[in-house]
């Protein structure tokens, strides 16, 4: 990092560019198979999406529902009547020439998702679906590459924000908040990793209290939302420095390095003007009618910030856990359940309902250190379960090795616990007699005790445990023992 602290201080402002592939059955405009695991090169090719002449194209309507999806989630008005255009330019992996895209009736526009604790709105201009092109494969030789048209033809969606971003951080937490709400609306799995979501920052400087904004600069290839902020901090600070040595800076795209860790030219920015865009001839307008676009409002799920919410006024647990519940949709539905099932067996019909908070606070923290994946276990035998820990039936030591055998057998955990022996003693008789055996072996370590040092307990108490195989209830064991050296 480069010290900035002498320099001249500029306000940056940033926007944003992500796209993301829609996980649709087909593609955009052919019947291919949309399939990003594919391996095997060209083979979900087909004369449309390879542009081959006399072709027709067909919109993928499931493709425009999942979009329209996102843009009610981000509080965007959505367009009654659209159409496709062209865009027009040249590169490998584009074998038609021009890309099927959307310029002057997106169909999404004016939303917004606010970020952060102190939910920072960001304005959101536009979002659009076009065709996703190819991908190049550099890795063999540096004098030519291999094309893999499997992706050309993917469904892409584009959002573009307003410059309200000021900030990495900010860059950060409003990719992430847009990742949760495209999975948990189910159009896009936005794995960065897969290059199922791609970020671009537009970045510029300007001197602070200037109304004018700097010239802009793009920084595309950018594969996970860390170094997207990286990249913005970096051009934060490589352009203070330039302007700081009375450098102009060049409007143009710029490239993110991971391995050096910055940024590098590319090519200068293309206006609007240069794409030539005009309807696309082959497609007729797209028209949404009252009536389903109410279809498709009433489709969006609960949202990660509504999850958030509901989850700190119903269940209490702490933001942090919270947030783990929000990011692990599939764990905090588990937990739900699970909260359910406690719900259900500690507040009978009949009866005085019992406090189960504690319960769920004890389920929240085994279910976020020992995620039940791919087991066996289901919310009613976790729930199960975690009574029996609350109660301390069971010693922490042994709920791990009964959770571990519910999860390779889908026993019922009283089950377990019988079978394996592995009941927590608690009772006084039983304890009093390894109590005492444990002051009688350890009689110096008991004197320390009595002598003030309270590390002697520790020792005293773990003897205990030793003594009893771990099935004593080490709070009760503590308790005879300070009361036997009093």
């Amino acid at each position: 990092m480069i010290d900035l602290i002498n320099m001249a201080s500029y306000k940056p402002t940033i926007g944003l560019e992500i796209h993301a592939e829609l996980n649709t059955k087909t593609k955009m405009f052919c019947a291919c198979p949309n399939d990003p695991l594919e391996k095997e090169a060209n083979k979900n090719i087909c004369p449309i999406c390879m542009g081959h002449p006399g072709t027709l194209p067909v919109a993928n309507r499931e493709a425009i529902v999942k979009l329209i999806r996102v843009g009610l989630a981000l509080n965007c008005t959505i367009e009654s009547r659209t159409y496709f255009e062209r865009k027009n330019y040249f590169y490998p992996d584009l074998t038609k020439g021009y890309q099927i895209s959307q310029f002057q009736t997106p169909f999404c526009r004016n939303g917004y998702l606010e970020i952060g604790s102190h939910h920072k709105k960001i304005r959101i201009e536009r979002i659009h679906l076009e065709e996703d092109a190819g991908k190049l494969i550099h890795d063999y030789d540096p004098d030519w590459s291999l094309a893999d048209y499997n992706r050309a033809g993917v469904p892409l969606m584009e959002l573009v924000t307003r410059p309200d971003l000021d900030s990495p951080e900010d860059v950060r937490l409003f990719a992430q908040e847009l990742q949760l709400i495209l999975r948990y609306v189910n159009t896009s799995d936005a794995d960065m990793e897969k290059g199922q979501m791609r970020v671009e920052v537009n970045i510029s400087l300007a001197p602070e209290g200037e109304e004018k904004l700097g010239t802009k600069v793009e920084v595309k290839n950018i594969n996970s939302i860390s170094a997207a902020s990286r990249a913005a901090m970096y051009e934060i600070e490589r352009q203070t420095i330039a302007l700081e040595a009375g450098e102009t800076i060049v409007q143009e795209t710029r490239g993110w390095d991971d391995v050096h860790q910055k940024t590098t030219h590319q090519r200068i920015k293309e206006g609007s003007a240069d794409y030539r865009y005009f309807p696309e001839p082959d497609l007729p307008p797209v028209v949404i009618s009252d009536d389903e676009l109410e279809s498709i409002r009433v489709s969006v799920p609960e949202l990660p910030e509504q999850r958030r919410k509901r989850f700190h006024e119903e269940y209490g647990p702490p933001v942090s856990d919270v947030e783990i519940f929000v990011v692990s949709r599939e764990l905090g539905d588990f937990y739900e359940e699970v909260v359910s099932e406690l719900k259900r067996e500690n507040n009978p019909e009949s009866g005085e309902p019992k406090d189960y908070s504690k319960l769920s606070k004890v389920a929240a923290n085994w279910l976020i250190a020992h995620r039940p994946e791919n087991t066996k276990i289901t919310p009613a035998l976790f729930a199960d379960f975690v009574v029996r820990v609350s109660g301390g039936q069971i010693t922490s030591a042994a709920a791990q090795t009964v959770l571990e055998i519910m999860g390779k057998t889908g026993e019922d955990p009283e089950d377990i616990i019988r079978e394996k022996d592995l009941g927590q003693v608690s009772d006084s008789a039983s304890l009093n007699v390894i109590v005492e055996d444990v002051i009688a072996q350890l009689p110096k370590v008991a004197q320390d005790f009595k002598n003030g040092k309270e590390a002697a307990m520790k020792a005293l108490v773990g003897k205990v445990m030793a003594l009893s195989k771990g099935k004593a209830n080490p709070q009760i064991a503590e308790q005879m023992l300070r009361e036997k050296l009093k």
